[in-house]
């Protein structure tokens, strides 16, 4: 079994339950079926952290050790983060085409529109949501789209912005099926999180039902969302199985099936050629 996390936070990641180890960490990863994860960053103040942290384990390097997990990495500002500002898309490209790790960059985000933290129709989000597309546009890379308490505003601005040219993911995804409908109008891939395995989620499940098989995610957003059984605790990416799971269990398929189709429609959204 192959897993891949589309979506994870391993700056962020709760490494209690491995002694704060990162190393041991990414070999349990590794051991649970966990072979790929696109790291994403949420504010330029925490990129050289993070990246300090994944650049042993970032995919293509030369170096890197087989019996890990690769990782990849998305830059971008976190529509709740480092409130007012806005990032010009030609500073966001100029950021990503300069950085050391470029390479590793396959994505663009997370961006988009949250009412739930940010008063509703604020304006900087959305010029920072748009320079994003613009950028990801320009680079010719997917953009991740987080949306809470927006979901109309945020296709609305996907549609008038031309966002099919650049493709991306509905991360997280927690709407109905008309939101789901129109990201897939766009080329759009949906990804589901731990939510989906809440006991309250039986609509979410019935929108993972519908999704066309080709365009499937799977994700843990650690350290947020754990799934059953682990709600309520950190997350971490070993538990994106139990999302994957939840899934092959809706659509009636088995979780190796699940792993595989999830995996190489992570790799297809990201332009990824080969696994590592």
């Amino acid at each position: 079994m192959q897993l891949f996390d589309s979506h994870c936070h391993l700056d962020r990641v709760a490494l209690e339950a491995f002694d704060n180890d990162f190393d041991r960490f990414m070999q349990v990863a590794y051991d649970e079926g966990v072979t790929q994860m696109l790291c994403v960053a949420i504010s330029p103040a925490s990129w050289v952290s993070m990246t300090d942290l994944v650049a042993p384990y970032l995919a293509g390097m030369a170096d890197r050790r087989a019996d890990r997990p690769a990782v990849y990495l998305s830059y971008g500002l976190h529509p709740t983060d480092e409130v007012g500002e806005v990032i010009p898309a030609e500073d966001l490209v100029a950021a990503i085409r300069e950085d050391r790790h470029a390479e590793s960059i396959v994505a663009v985000g997370e961006t988009g529109l949250d009412y739930f933290h940010c008063e509703q129709g604020e304006r900087w989000q959305h010029d920072r949501f748009v320079a994003h597309i613009e950028a990801a546009r320009a680079l010719d890379k997917p953009v991740i789209i987080h949306t809470r308490g927006a979901p109309g505003d945020t296709m609305d601005v996907l549609e008038r912005e031309h966002a099919e040219e650049c493709g991306g993911v509905m991360h997280c995804f927690a709407e109905d099926w008309e939101t789901a409908r129109r990201a897939l109008d766009l080329g759009f891939y949906i990804s589901f999180s731990g939510i989906v395995t809440f006991k309250s989620a039986a609509e979410l499940r019935e929108v993972a039902q519908k999704v066309p098989a080709d365009r499937l995610l799977v994700e843990t957003d650690s350290p947020y969302l754990s799934p059953v059984p682990f709600r309520g605790k950190p997350n971490n990416p070993t538990r994106v199985r139990h999302v994957a799971e939840m899934l092959a269990d809706v659509r009636g398929t088995t979780l190796d099936e699940m792993a595989d189709l999830t995996r190489k429609n992570t790799m297809r959204w990201l332009g990824i050629d080969r696994p590592n």
